[in-house]
């Protein structure tokens, strides 16, 4: 089955149906040529496609229910799986998942949101959204990490933190906090790839790492833009414009110092072919894993340090050079 496809999308979907309309038929030398012809045509349009997109386009594209998810990556890239469940306080949070494996036969600590893909996985994983307990389990799992000396990898697809009252009730503000404080100071290297929706402080609250990625059609935001349209405008209608404005695309990200680099995706889109997808995180973790294991911890340490300390200065001078180029 072909992956769902995206509004934007309705050219490629046209070729699509006449190539399964074609594949109903009887087979003839002619007619495989028709549709192979029909499948390189639609490659084409594809690659065109996701050449151009908008910001919103990106938003739909990170949001795409096929889109490789952290369970994904983790039956791809790691061996003898071990999840770990709990904060040891509350409950165990089905937004986050956590544990042990190898990597390229090195033992790590995984780290990730999970939103799940059909209703029933959707409900037990909040969608996405964790709860307090999801961070304080995170956070767990991380001092275990440095206990054992294991790399930690992250995984970040997430619309926010829970806001639900039963959250702030169990402290959700503090858990992420907590969180944000203890990151930069595990001595452990820690690899962030945002692969899906990056959403405000309930992506931040897992998201402090020696690198941080971002794969191309991802999306890092303080909020979704239908929130910011329904604040700015008392519009939610309007979040072609919010997306636009926000700036949350990768190339944007990089541009405002946020994250360190992108991490290309397959011709479509990572939902369109997940080993390829699989294979080009894994090349990005590979290269970054090696160069941050090799510095010294407090070496380590401090250049984490220093990047976090920096981005409102590069955002800033960031924002003043387009001023100054609007007003040129």
């Amino acid at each position: 089955m072909p992956p769902e496809l995206l509004e934007f999308e309705e050219p490629v979907g046209v070729l699509l149906k006449e190539i399964e309309a074609l594949g109903m038929l009887p087979q003839t030398p002619e007619r495989k040529r028709s549709i192979d012809t029909l499948r390189k045509r639609a490659d084409e349009i594809r690659v065109v496609l996701y050449e151009n997109l908008t910001p919103w386009q990106r938003v739909l594209v990170a949001r795409h229910p096929n889109r490789p998810n952290t369970l994904d990556y983790i039956e791809r890239l790691f061996t003898g799986w071990e999840e770990l469940h709990g904060d040891r306080r509350f409950a165990d949070d089905h937004a986050i998942i956590t544990g042990f494996g190898e990597y390229r036969g090195q033992s790590v600590a995984v780290i990730g949101h999970q939103k799940g893909r059909d209703t029933k996985q959707k409900i037990f994983r909040n969608f996405g959204y964790a709860r307090p307990e999801g961070y304080r389990k995170a956070l767990r799992v991380l001092q275990l990490a440095q206990k054992f000396s294991r790399p930690v990898i992250v995984f970040i697809d997430t619309p926010a933190a829970y806001p639900g009252v039963e959250s702030e009730e169990r402290g959700v503000a503090e858990a992420i906090a907590l969180n944000l404080r203890e990151m930069m100071m595990i001595e452990v290297p820690i690899i962030v790839t945002v692969c899906g929706e990056g959403g405000s402080g309930g992506a931040l609250g897992i998201a402090i790492g020696d690198r941080v990625f971002m794969q191309e059609f991802s999306v890092y935001s303080v909020i979704p833009p239908e929130g910011c349209a329904a604040i700015l405008w008392r519009d939610s209608n309007r979040k072609v414009e919010a997306a636009a404005a926000l700036k949350i695309t990768a190339p944007d990200m990089v541009a405002l110092g946020l994250v360190d680099g992108i991490i290309p995706e397959p011709a479509g889109g990572a939902h369109n072919d997940h080993e390829r997808a699989t294979a080009l995180v894994d090349q990005a973790l590979n290269h970054a894993l090696a160069e941050v294991s090799a510095l010294g911890v407090q070496e380590r340490l401090n250049l984490r340090y220093d990047k976090f300390r920096r981005m409102g200065e590069e955002g800033t001078a960031f924002v003043d050079k387009k001023k100054s180029m609007l007003n040129a």
